[in-house]
């Protein structure tokens, strides 16, 4: 007997919670994609097949849900995993990147030893709203030396337009899905 229950794309597995963290905020939850063992395998399968033939030596994931993404195509691809913290997260010699939020400064950090100067680098986070993370995130890879293969997300906030500033930075950018609004 076939299954005909129609496919669920990687949209069908996010929650939206409204009003979190703040009234007027639609929360897109990634959680749920993650708990579901097919949703999640067919997230890391789509996010990697852009970059199919190409060669990647590291996986840069944004805290903290980058993480999750970031370690698992790492897996897949049989490379290295770089995590790109908060400041203070991260133990021994980092260098850092202050950016803009749209409520105030945040700063990241990196291990100055992390990537080494020609590595080809794929970055990885869950959503891409303003880009202000994810293009901190790029200059401390660049600073570095890397070369930056493409910058990987689950989920874009179009109206947000992060899309637009990563590539003003020179980035290509691939997205699983977009959701309207903040």
């Amino acid at each position: 007997m076939k299954d005909s229950a129609p496919r669920k794309a990687v949209k069908d597995y996010i929650r939206t919670i409204v009003d979190f963290p703040h009234e007027g905020i639609m929360f897109r939850d990634v959680t749920t994609l993650f708990a579901d063992a097919r949703g999640f395998r067919m997230c890391i399968d789509q996010m990697l097949h852009p970059y199919a033939g190409e060669r990647i030596d590291k996986v840069a994931g944004l805290e903290a849900r980058g993480f999750i993404i970031g370690g698992a195509i790492a897996h897949q691809l049989s490379v290295g995993f770089v995590p790109i913290r908060k400041k203070g997260k991260l133990p021994g010699a980092t260098i850092s990147e202050e950016y803009q939020l749209e409520y105030g400064e945040a700063i990241m950090e990196i291990h100055d030893d992390a990537v080494q100067p020609g590595e080809k680098v794929l970055l990885v986070d869950d959503l891409l709203a303003t880009g202000g993370t994810a293009g901190a995130g790029i200059r401390l890879l660049e600073r570095l030396g890397a070369q930056i293969v493409g910058c990987a997300f689950i989920v874009d906030l179009p109206e947000l337009g992060g899309r637009r500033h990563l590539e003003a930075m020179g980035m290509e950018v691939h997205v699983l899905c977009e959701f309207d609004g903040a």
